[in-house]
């Protein structure tokens, strides 16, 4: 394992550990990412060095108990196993995850960058036809909700997250599939929906 390394330049050793470090830290790796400026699309070059080198990283996480799993549909390398710590989320984010799913689902059929685009303000209308999100949120419980899924790459914000306004563009990334599988949505909302009841 450790000879496979030392046969690499400086530069794609660095790749090599940039890519560990971003599956642990974000749990998945995009082919294409939007820019948080533009959310126009571009190359994700960490993808392609963890293609480049995937025999050996997947090596690599199985000592570690972990694994490397690759959707070739979607282009997005995701970490799994037991080696992976726990994502804990909170319930406000929860319920701010399965609004995303809806709104990505509804969207989807459309063409085009605007099919997988949102903004607060349809967030919160989804959540009030839903019955999920009756009361007003803080903008600490936006913040934490939104950092957390732009770090597990299911959304990217246009700018920092504490600048968002009402319709600042959020891109959804087909991430969302992953973390909210179609056929639990449902019975998700209906949960979540009850909990929201029982806490007026």
């Amino acid at each position: 394992m450790f000879d496979y390394m030392s046969q690499l330049s400086q530069t794609e050793q660095e790749n090599v550990k940039k890519v560990i470090k971003d599956l642990f830290r974000q749990t998945c790796i995009l082919k294409i990412k939007y820019d948080p400026e533009t959310l126009v699309a571009r190359d994700n070059a960490t993808y392609h060095s963890c293609n480049k080198h995937r025999a050996f990283i997947e090596n690599y996480l199985q000592v570690l108990d972990c694994e490397l799993l690759h959707d070739s549909q979607e282009h997005i390398f995701r970490l799994t196993g037991e080696g992976v710590p726990l994502l804990r989320i909170s319930l406000t984010t929860t319920k701010i995850l399965l609004l995303l799913k809806l709104i990505y689902k509804d969207k989807i059929l459309g063409e085009g960058l605007n099919a997988s685009v949102t903004n607060l303000r349809e967030i919160r209308t989804y959540g009030m036809n839903t019955g999920l999100l009756t009361g007003k949120l803080t903008m600490g419980e936006w913040n934490e909700a939104l950092n957390v899924m732009k770090r597990h790459q299911i959304v990217e914000i246009a700018g920092a997250v504490s600048n968002l306004e009402d319709d600042t563009p959020l891109y959804i990334y087909s991430t969302i599939n992953m973390y909210c599988p179609a056929k639990e949505i449902n019975e998700l909302i209906k949960k979540y929906k009850g909990e929201e009841e029982e806490e007026e």
